[in-house]
């Protein structure tokens, strides 16, 4: 069986008037102030907002802040890669399929509705969503299951700051995520591939965690349909599956939710699914991962690192077993 990876469309029309030359100068600005320190990360993310509007000058922009705090100065996969190489079975099982068919998905209207265990259940249009917290351009590395990795710079705000506006009762125990499936947008759901709608699920603590992103776009701009438009969750310390995408529904449970994959092939995608170089998948080795644009299609030249690098993440599974909870 094959496996998966990750993925706006559309932003509220004050982006749109600004131009990428007043971003870049009001980076420059904000670069000024920072620490020597952070000076580097900011103008990485600069870099990568002006390489993506060269190779894309037709797509919509987003006015972002950068956070010096989730940047690693790992190189950037190109905008081209990080376009036409992608898991969204919605779309098809090809790494080229969701570019090429993902046109078809209709991003406006969209709501999320957040539901559950909650005292104040909503639903949000996109336009909230964008204007719910700053939207922050974060650089995550990603790391597929199938042993391939990416470095991507997303835009979005951290899950937490919407979870907060629902206010979690006290038998909030997890989160799980919806996402479209709608057989008319998306010719991947007419096949038997998965359970649809494809489902994702983290515990609370897990979503709560500042790393866990909300994000509304990549490289500067609103989030290409192939790569989860209009709203997709990024956990980079987690294989790319977890990371749902086009999000429609955000339902707080007591009981751990049943997820696509698991519900597939237990055996080979547990719930937790952290990346952890120490547990192999039952076909091939974990230890290491090829980068995408960089290594070549056999080739892999990084060690995979214990939960993909994010080491902040460890306090949340302290005294559970990892081959175990896999």
């Amino acid at each position: 069986m094959r496996m998966p990876f990750q993925q706006y469309g559309d932003q509220p029309p004050a982006a749109s008037e600004i131009t990428p030359r007043e971003i870049v100068e009001s980076r420059r600005d904000f670069i000024r102030q920072l620490a020597v320190g952070s000076v580097a990360s900011a103008a990485v993310i600069e870099m990568a907002q002006r390489e993506a509007f060269a190779q894309n000058p037709s797509a919509q922009r987003l006015a972002v802040v950068a956070n010096a705090n989730y940047v690693i100065l790992d190189k950037k996969t190109s905008y081209k890669d990080a376009t036409t190489y992608n898991n969204f079975y919605e779309f098809g099982t090809d790494k080229a399929d969701p570019a090429e068919n993902a046109e078809s998905l209709k991003t406006r209207p969209w709501t999320v509705t957040i539901e559950g265990e909650v005292k104040k259940p909503i639903t949000l249009d996109l336009d909230s969503l964008l204007k719910l917290a700053p939207l922050e351009e974060r650089v995550y590395r990603l790391r597929c299951v199938e042993g391939w990795s990416m470095v991507i710079p997303w835009i979005g705000y951290s899950l937490s700051q919407l979870l907060k506006k629902v206010e979690p009762t006290g038998n909030a125990r997890y989160v799980e995520f919806i996402s479209l499936a709608d057989k008319r947008q998306m010719p991947g759901v007419n096949s038997r591939v998965l359970q649809w709608p494809y489902t994702e699920g983290l515990r609370m603590d897990e979503a709560m965690h500042p790393l866990s992103l909300l994000a509304l776009g990549m490289y500067g701009e609103a989030l290409p349909k192939q790569n989860g438009a209009p709203v997709r969750l990024v956990l980079p310390w987690k294989y790319g599956f977890k990371s749902a995408k086009s999000i429609v529904k955000i339902r707080l449970t007591k009981d751990q939710p049943r997820t696509s994959w698991n519900l597939s092939a237990p055996d080979e995608y547990g719930f937790y699914s952290n990346v952890n170089p120490e547990v192999d998948h039952p076909r091939w080795s974990q230890a290491s991962e090829r980068r995408i644009g960089e290594d070549g299609f056999l080739s892999r030249k990084r060690k995979t690192l214990m939960f993909n690098g994010y080491s902040e993440v460890a306090s949340l599974y302290a005294g559970m077993d990892l081959r175990k909870f896999y």
